[in-house]
Formats: structure tokens, C-alpha cells, sequence
């Protein structure tokens, strides 16, 4: 029970500043509806046309190297095709860049 409560109030806490990071530094961190969509969008016409791996494709490659990590999204870039896959760990964000053409990780934020 006391473990539940301390992860509760962990994620209570990452929620609180996460929920405050774009107030104290004016930088917008969430997504419009709209945009997500557009991110979806964009990677299935990609898939579509052959120019990049599936999203479907890229998390199964990407997730299970992600141990003790909740897996929370991604976001597509169509311009460079790269999938930015979002990981929370431990009350950290962790996001992970992945060529959507060859399916391999480019870039993570935890290293």
C-alpha cells in the first residue's frame, strides 16, 4: 500500500510540472488534437507510399528495449521521417528517435 501511495504521489508530482513547465517557461509542450492527428496522418501516408516503416513496425522494435518504461506516444516528423517515440520512467520523460525508413534508433534522451 505505501509503495502504490509513493508511485501515486510521484506521478502526482511529474503531472504538477509538467502541467507548470509551459506557464514558467511560456514553451507550449502540449499537442493540439489537430496536430496529433496530423502526426498519425503523416506516418500512415509514409507507410502507404513505402517511404517509412509502420508505426507498428518501429514499436516493436523500440518497446521492448524499453524495460520499466511506460510507453506514452509518438510524434512523426514527415519532413525527416523520424518517429520520436515518448517513454516515462521513474517520473522522467524519455524519448527515443527512430529513422522511420530503417527502423533504427538515432537519438535517445537518456543517454
Amino acid at each position: 500500500m505505501r509503495r502504490a501511495y509513493a508511485t501515486s504521489m510521484k506521478m502526482l508530482l511529474f503531472l504538477t510540472a509538467f502541467a507548470a513547465f509551459p506557464v514558467l517557461t511560456g514553451v507550449a509542450v502540449a499537442q493540439a488534437p489537430d496536430q496529433r492527428h496530423g502526426d498519425q496522418r503523416s506516418a500512415f501516408e509514409a507507410r502507404k507510399t513505402g517511404r517509412s516503416l509502420s508505426l507498428r513496425e518501429i514499436e516493436a522494435r523500440v518497446i521492448p528495449t524499453m524495460r520499466g518504461s511506460q510507453y506514452i506516444g509518438f510524434d512523426y516528423d514527415s519532413g525527416s521521417a523520424i518517429y520520436t517515440l515518448k517513454f516515462l520512467r521513474d517520473g522522467t520523460v524519455i524519448w527515443v528517435d527512430v529513422d522511420g525508413r530503417t527502423g533504427q534508433i538515432v537519438g535517445r534522451t537518456d543517454r
